[in-house]
């Protein structure tokens, strides 16, 4: 059973719900504001983050998107991580990080999805990134490995995309901003109160009965957002997807590095280091799931990832699993990309929630932006706007093509 931590104080300026990745950009971004001295509560409940969808993360970081707001949300995530002592106050202690850049290699089966990787690449190339398409012959140029005989046309980035140690960059938050003041208990906020006419929140009941009072309240809580909302009495689309990943070697290694490769299938498989490989996928049925499911699936191996692999890249026809793991997407099922920003009708409720697959890389740019429109009332940077929660009740999607 966990402990349950009390608060120092009856009442904050923030109340963080979840102390995640997207919980702990947001309360280091707000320490980080000139602009702001208040008081911030992170509530986690469970600080070991054994099931956070932060920790079952591929780590990976990429450009090749299919909105310009999601790549220059990338391009700020990649700076973040290369400049991150820098971006820290130039601390001694924090470590310098890289990218490794072995990139995402897109590949199409039919001409359909070889013309939306080609209007992907051309806002991507307006927003400045480097992505190149790649024919067939191209593709087997370089990378002799690939089985390609169904394949159209490939698409690859290799300027900052690949793997980034995003636990890092999560620890640090959470170091920096304790020490800038920031609180974090490990607790569960179970209850919130709101004034007579509903318009804010006045305070948040935690499970071991402290009733805090606080200014405003951020839904950080990854695929629970929406438990969250409810004690608001909001209701935002986001649900629990399963997500599997595997880590093997190869009897035959592949003599240089493994571009994240998305099949067609839809099953992905990366360099990993040390001689392994990492893939992933998930189940063609795929319903929310239970908050603690987290059972492996092990006939999808065997009966779709494996082959899978072993069609698209023969040399891995001969693997042996090392290990595996289960974890959750943050899964908005309205259009698959960021709720945040405040609610239209609780005042001073904000969302930072729905980032389905792509959150950690997303995690910079997103803290910063809530951190902004929390203390100055508008987004200072990136404009986030087109990401705010309004425009699920007006039926506004922001299609993004390329969700993995």
């Amino acid at each position: 059973m966990s402990i349950l931590q009390a608060p120092a104080k009856p009442t904050y300026d923030v109340v963080i719900v979840g102390g995640a990745i997207m919980g702990s950009s947001a309360a280091w971004f707000l320490s980080d504001d000139k602009d702001f001295d208040g008081t911030v509560l992170v509530v986690e409940k469970d600080s070991s983050y054994e099931f956070a969808s932060t920790m079952h993360t591929n780590s990976c970081m990429r450009q090749q998107f299919s909105t310009e707001l999601n790549v220059r949300i990338s391009q700020f995530a990649a700076d973040f991580v290369k400049n991150l002592p820098r971006y820290m106050g130039n601390d001694d202690r924090v470590p310098n990080l890289n990218i490794h850049n072995f990139g995402y290699m897109y590949l199409a089966d039919n001409e359909g999805f070889a013309d939306v990787l080609r209007e992907s690449q051309a806002v991507q190339i307006a927003a400045g990134a480097g992505t190149q398409l790649m024919t067939p012959e191209q593709i087997k140029a370089a990378y002799p490995f690939y089985n390609v005989d169904d394949i159209v046309l490939g698409s690859i980035n290799t300027v900052d995309e690949g793997f980034w140690d995003g636990t890092a960059v999560f620890d640090w938050w959470r170091k920096s901003a304790r020490e800038r003041g920031v609180e974090y208990i490990q607790n569960e906020v179970v209850s919130m109160t709101k004034n007579a006419n509903g318009t804010r929140v006045e305070s948040v009941t935690l499970k071991s009965g402290e009733v805090v009072a606080c200014g405003q309240v951020l839904n950080a809580s990854g695929p629970r957002a929406i438990e969250t909302a409810k004690m608001a009495g909001l209701v935002i689309p986001v649900e629990p997807r399963k997500r599997f990943t595997w880590i093997f070697t190869a009897e035959q290694p592949l003599d240089r590095d493994l571009p994240l490769t998305i099949d067609p299938s839809g099953v992905h498989v990366r360099e990993n280091g040390g001689g392994t490989y990492q893939c992933g996928g998930h189940t063609d049925i795929d319903p929310a799931v239970d908050y603690n499911d987290f059972h492996m699936d092990h006939a999808l191996w065997e009966n779709h990832i494996w082959p899978v692999l072993a069609t698209r890249i023969p040399q891995f026809e001969a693997i042996k699993v090392q290990s595996e793991w289960a974890g959750h997407y943050s899964y908005n099922t309205f259009d698959h990309n960021a709720i945040m920003g405040p609610d239209t009708t609780v005042e001073n409720f904000f969302f930072l929630n729905g980032f389905s697959g792509h959150g950690l890389q997303q995690s910079p740019a997103m803290g910063r932006g809530t951190a902004e429109i929390m203390v100055h009332g508008a987004y200072k940077t990136l404009d986030m706007s087109p990401f705010n929660v309004d425009r699920i009740k007006q039926n506004r999607p922001i299609l993004e093509k390329a969700i993995i």
